[in-house]
Parts: structure tokens; sequence; C-alpha cells
């Protein structure tokens, strides 16, 4: 992979980590401390603050702050203008950097635009946040949820694609899935690496 490409309009501060295949682009910042893997792309406008993880193949859009207390693991889209918070009761008067809650957004999770995710939760893994939703508790893994509080209305394929049936069979790719107490579990995977073993 090539060397990380960083727009002259952004800044990366010393002690920030970018890793190979990256890309930056205008009028962001990256603090100190943060951790940002291969392969990703950040948009205009991003913030990403020092301790944070990002795994590789992230794709953040335009106007995101990624705070303290956030990791996003591996393949996670963060749509335009979604937001994430690290404090649960903030004043402007009161410090609260000793109560940053951790917020996990596990492999293959997608949120949309303009969606917020309430500090504390995690979002499981290919899980869907619909446009607009504000997550305020755990959303398990492969669950579409939408509204304000999100709500689950559905289940998702890793390609993205809707479940309508659960237990569920995609109907693009034809990954099949079964109910597990976190959510779905893709099957076919799972023979998959049995098979490699």
């Amino acid at each position: 992979m090539t060397a990380p490409i960083i727009h002259e309009s952004s800044y990366v501060d010393e002690g920030a980590v970018i890793g190979a295949g990256t890309r930056i682009w205008h009028f962001c910042h990256v603090m100190p401390g943060a951790e940002i893997g291969e392969g990703c792309s950040l948009g205009q406008n991003v913030v990403v603050m020092g301790g944070v993880r990002i795994g590789n193949n992230v794709k953040i859009q335009n106007n995101v702050s990624v705070y303290e207390g956030v990791e996003l693991e591996d393949d996670v889209f963060c749509g335009p203008s979604m937001v994430f918070t690290n404090v649960m009761n903030p004043r402007s008067a009161v410090s609260r950097k000793h109560e940053y809650r951790r917020t996990l957004v596990r492999r293959g999770a997608s949120i949309g635009a303009n969606a917020t995710v309430v500090c504390g939760v995690t979002l499981g893994q290919y899980c869907f946040v619909g446009a607009g939703a504000v997550v305020t508790r755990d959303v398990p893994a492969h669950a579409l949820v939408t509204g304000v509080p999100a709500r689950r209305v559905g289940w998702m394929c890793e390609c993205g694609e809707r479940l309508a049936d659960e237990p569920a069979s995609c109907p693009v790719c034809d990954a099949r899935y079964e109910r597990v107490a976190d959510g779905l579990r893709r099957l076919d995977s799972q023979a998959d690496d049995e098979e490699d073993a």
C-alpha cells in the first residue's frame, strides 16, 4: 500500500499514527494519540481526538467528530454529519473528562447521515443505523435500527441488503443467518472457518 495522503489544509499532530493508504481530505484535524488504520478515508472537516482507535478500511464522511472514548473496528462506515458523544450530562462549567464513556462500533457497522450515537453503547457487527436515528442503547449484530430513540425494524446482511425473514437468507448474495443472543450470526462463514481449520 501507498503512504497516507493528507491534504495540505489538514493537520495531523505529532504522535498520531496514520496507516498506509489512508486518505485525509480537506480541513481535517487528527490529534496526538489517535490511531487510524490502513486504507481509511476521512472526508472534509473530520476531527479525530486523542485516544481514538480506528481500524482498517473505515470510511468517515464529511463533518464527523470522533471523540475520545470512541473505537471504530474495521470496515465501519460513518455517514455525513453523524454525531458521537462521550459524556452523558455535559455542562460547560463542569469538567467531565473523568466521566468519558466508551463507545464501540463493531466491524462492518454502518451509521447513516445525521444519526446520533449516545456514548456508552456498542453497535454490533454489520448493524445498520438509519439516517437521523438516535441510538441510546446497544444495537445487536446485523440489526437495522431507525427512529428517535432508535428501535430495531429489521435485519441486514453483511452485503448491505435488508433481510426479509428470520432465520434469514439474503435475497442478493444468498448468505444464511441464524438468530443468536446478540443478534444474527452468518452460518456459511462459520462453515467456511471450520473447513479452513
